[in-house]
């Protein structure tokens, strides 16, 4: 798929916030710093689509994306790493679930992980908990372009073993910056549109 169109929608906080209208929607779900609206952006070749900020933490409600008029990117709030109240923690958890388990919509979840570490316990809570509902998971490794080519291998062996994942080929390296993986993001999407 090449993106010619990409805006932003719409906010929402629960279900009846969402969407009317049947195109297949895509999560994008990652620890707060991972680099999940830099991705968005480069993506869709847009500088500011997606907010970013240089501290963590900035998505607090479910952001609803229209690309090309098929289908709808819907960024949720990132965890782990920006300081949150329990209640705030707790509240997310409750937005992202409903969305999870009331949206016939979703086709399937990206999983953003730093390609430079081993993901944490919080990716494989998350990593799990959409296995658990049966969400066609696909694994992203952002920031691929601060990794030497010599230790993909072993980078992916760590993301591999730590989510307890079936290959390697689950796994789709990329970087914001060099935009390089980000094709391949691309051609899944177009499984999904007529």
């Amino acid at each position: 798929m090449r993106i010619t169109k990409a805006e932003f929608i719409k906010s929402g906080t629960n279900k009846s916030h969402m969407l009317d209208g049947g195109k297949p929607e895509f999560m994008f779900c990652g620890r707060s710093n991972v680099g999940k609206s830099s991705f968005i952006n480069a993506l869709c070749n847009r500088k500011n689509l997606a907010k970013t900020s240089s501290k963590p933490g900035k998505t607090i409600t479910l952001n609803m994306f229209n690309i090309n008029d098929l289908l709808v990117l819907v960024d949720v709030p990132g965890y782990g790493y920006a300081v949150r109240s329990k209640s705030q923690i707790e509240q997310f958890g409750k937005m992202i679930e409903e969305y999870i388990t009331t949206r016939k919509e979703l086709k399937c979840a990206f999983l953003l992980v730093d390609f430079r570490h081993e993901p944490t316990e919080d990716d494989k809570t998350m990593y799990d908990f959409l296995k658990y509902y049966n969400i066609k998971t696909i694994v992203i490794a952002t920031k691929m372009d601060k990794v030497k080519k010599s230790q993909y291998d072993h980078q992916k062996k760590l993301i591999k073993d730590k989510l307890e994942l079936d290959s390697f080929n689950q796994i789709y390296p990329t970087s914001s910056e060099t935009r390089e993986g980000l094709d391949k993001i691309l051609e899944i999407f177009d499984e999904y549109v007529e």
